[in-house]
């Protein structure tokens, strides 16, 4: 336990707490969450571009999400379905890697950008134009009007709600795919890919990667959040 009050700070589990109380609340939880599936379907995108095309990413009001792509290539669909979790926990990793470097400018950049990158070229469903104009505008307002402490307040509580989906969502692909492995999403693409890794062993992956984030970022001390830098 000691090692864990040396590495972890009583703001980081506030609002750790915050974050998974949010993302339960009905209706707003769903509407918060989709920030992780965002970066879950552009880790789809990103990938999927490297060796085909995207067509589109449908961002939906239950937080799930789509990403339709073609493949040109057996490895390049493989790579398009690994992406997704494995790129939502990193993304919950790099936000608080950024915010413990005094990086903060960094984050803001990143997140806007897969907000526009996403709703220029991809994202065309109706929900999802609605979800990225108004987490657009509620974002930047709050950059430019609000204090240097609310802004901070902010981008913690958006790291925070990426750690907790990210684990979450991973833990929710296991239990798919072991009581309903056909209907298990990147776990059952990845098992018709493989042939010969079921959908629960891709299941475990997922959780088991997205707890070996979270304990990196444990043990490089990114969780110990003090006062935050100020920046002119």
């Amino acid at each position: 336990m000691s090692f864990v009050r040396d590495k972890v700070s009583t703001k980081f589990f506030l609002f750790l707490m915050f974050a998974f109380l949010l993302i339960h609340v009905p209706f707003l939880g769903n509407y918060v969450k989709i920030i992780n599936t965002l970066i879950h379907e552009s880790g789809h995108a990103l990938i999927a571009l490297l060796g085909g095309n995207v067509e589109t990413i449908s961002l939906f009001m239950n937080s799930e999400g789509a990403t339709i792509s073609n493949q040109s290539t057996w490895i390049g669909s493989f790579f398009t379905s690994l992406a997704g979790y494995t790129f939502a926990s990193f993304m919950a990793f790099l936000s608080f890697l950024l915010i413990g470097r005094k990086k903060e400018i960094i984050l803001i950049d990143i997140i806007l950008g897969f907000i526009f990158l996403n709703l220029i070229f991809w994202v065309r469903n109706p929900y999802g134009i609605f979800w990225l104009c108004s987490f657009a505008v509620g974002f930047l307002l709050l950059l430019i009007k609000g204090s240097q402490e609310l802004r901070n307040h902010l981008l913690l509580l958006i790291a925070a709600i990426l750690l907790v989906d990210s684990l979450q969502s991973a833990y929710e692909i296991l239990y798919i795919s072991i009581f309903q492995p056909q209907s298990a999403g990147d776990a059952a693409n990845l098992a018709r890919l493989t042939g010969f890794i079921p959908a629960p062993l891709w299941g475990l992956f997922f959780f088991v990667q997205s707890i070996g984030f979270c304990y990196f970022g444990l043990i490089r001390g990114y969780y110990k959040l003090g006062s935050f830098h100020k920046q002119h």
